[in-house]
């Protein structure tokens, strides 16, 4: 069956018409030549565009945050507990999740504790990820549920854990999340990114993540319905076992969300010298650099794209190490034909990129983490002074200096928001670190495809592309969008060709 989108504006060029056939785009020109088709949709001018790619998302975890207690918005701590008070109030489940809270901005100057969480939800479990979702506050209850968790590294006994302790609470709490739960909300993470134009997600799993289980069944929700494309990675070191599930499950890659460090929020991203709010600390390292020379080391011999979370100059220089040991070993070019990722990435100075560049590594990065958290009173200008906060980030630097970029919300740290994906990163915080902006646009579409080794090597708007595609409820030109920071609603989204959305 032919489609045919007729009377659109492709990039800036009004009055165009594209032909799908088998999943495919088949042709594109001026509409008044265009053939006939089984099916004719009328852009009425809209621009299409080819669709986003979410490089990196939580999908189960975004659903439950759609579908429940959703924090972000909380300008206080006695706001937060009163959104968890009421919502504990109404919901079925028998745990209380939540995510998003951050006590960075709150004038009681503080985050949650258990005793706040115990004083309204009685004796239920309650998992409250904090925004960075690095860290949490959980009830009594759910720390009763948790045998030794008090002996772990990041145990604090007023409830708010991070480290091995925050990863131990979690799976006890998304452990007691039913099948249906767990199904419902990822439909809903599923439809939402579908409805914001989004045609792929790269699914961040792991066995501190998520679970397999999960993973699996975001997989098999998203095959079983006309929706967005989701590949899945899986964040395990190889000697424990990483690789298994990648050929089991046909994944994209052996890593994503494989946690070389935390996150700023939480202090535990790994740095070179102290925090400059917790002088007693630079975080931590997770993983001996021989194991992460090992995984890309088994990675690159079966040919696997390997990935690693590093957030601190620490963290991105062990891994960084460990590739280019593994260059030394086996060469650049069994390396760079694996493309291994870099998530998050944000303290990546001259010599990391230099790297990254020459070893065909891409950076998949979350421009909304600098739109929250940049600045000169950001939290980033907190954590790390006044020095080192401004080279956050550096987008323009890893783009200029030959790196492949891809753009991810990590969802539901931030939102699923690819528009302003695209303006964030172009409108940097620090003046100079931003993309201009198609390369952001071609960031978060065309850098999405290259980074699971999938693009087609004409562009995605080519004939023999696939037909991932988009069309907007705008009569602007890509160019004028961008410029005016606009974020238009999807009339219409295709994947592999299947119409989805209001027109279809």
């Amino acid at each position: 069956m032919s489609l045919l989108l007729t009377g659109v504006t492709v990039g800036d060029r009004p009055g165009r018409a594209v032909r799908v056939e088998d999943g495919r785009i088949a042709w594109l020109g001026d509409a008044a030549d265009a053939a006939p088709a089984d099916r004719v949709v009328a852009g009425e001018g809209s621009l299409l565009t080819p669709a986003f790619v979410d490089a990196h998302v939580h999908a189960t975890a975004t659903g439950l945050a759609l579908t429940g207690l959703d924090l972000h918005s909380s300008l206080s701590l006695q706001a937060a507990v009163a959104a968890v008070a009421a919502h504990a109030g109404g919901a079925g489940q028998d745990i209380v999740l939540g995510t998003g809270w951050d006590e960075t901005g709150w004038p009681e100057a503080r985050g949650l504790t258990r005793h706040d969480l115990d004083g309204v939800v009685g004796d239920r479990p309650a998992y409250l990820a904090r925004v960075d979702v690095h860290s949490a506050t959980v009830s009594t209850a759910l720390l009763d549920r948790v045998p030794g968790i008090a002996g772990l590294p990041g145990f604090s006994a007023d409830g708010r854990l991070r480290l091995d302790a925050h990863h131990a609470a979690r799976r006890a709490a998304y452990g007691a999340v039913d099948a249906g739960q767990r199904r419902t909300a990822q439909r809903a993470a599923l439809a939402a990114a579908a409805a914001l134009g989004i045609g792929s997600l790269h699914e961040m799993a792991g066995p501190e993540v998520s679970g397999a289980e999960d993973l699996a069944g975001v997989l098999e929700v998203a095959a079983g319905q006309p929706g967005p494309l989701v590949l899945g990675y899986w964040g395990e070191l190889s000697e424990r076992g990483g690789l298994d599930l990648v050929g089991e499950l046909g994944l994209a890659g052996a890593g994503g969300d494989l946690f070389c460090d935390g996150a700023f929020g939480s202090h535990t991203a790994a740095l070179s010298a102290p925090y400059t709010d917790r002088p007693d600390t630079a975080g931590s390292l997770r993983f001996e650099t021989a194991s992460l020379v090992e995984h890309v080391r088994a990675c690159t011999l079966a040919g696997v794209q390997a990935g690693f979370h590093c957030i601190g100059d620490a963290a991105v220089e062990q891994v960084l190490t460990a590739v280019g040991a593994v260059v030394d070993e086996l060469g650049r070019a069994p390396v760079r034909a694996c493309r291994h990722r870099l998530e998050h990435v944000e303290m990546a100075g001259p010599s990391a990129v230099t790297r990254m560049a020459d070893w065909a590594m891409v950076a998949s990065v979350q421009p909304a983490f600098d739109a929250a958290w940049g600045g000169t009173d950001g939290m980033y200008a907190e954590r790390l002074g006044p020095d080192r906060a401004p080279a956050c980030n550096p987008f323009a630097d890893l783009s200029d200096g030959g790196v492949a970029l891809a753009l991810g919300s990590d969802a539901p740290v931030t939102p699923m928001d690819p528009w302003g994906g695209v303006h964030a990163a172009v409108d940097h915080r620090t003046p100079g670190s931003g993309l201009r902006p198609f390369d952001a646009f071609d960031a978060a579409t065309h850098g999405g495809w290259h980074a699971v080794r999938r693009e087609h090597r004409d562009g995605p708007l080519a004939v023999g592309a696939p037909a991932t595609l988009a069309l907007w409820a705008t009569d602007r030109t890509l160019s004028g969008v961008l410029a005016e920071r606009v974020r238009p609603e999807c009339r219409l989204l295709l994947v592999d060709g299947d119409p989805i959305g209001a027109l279809s």
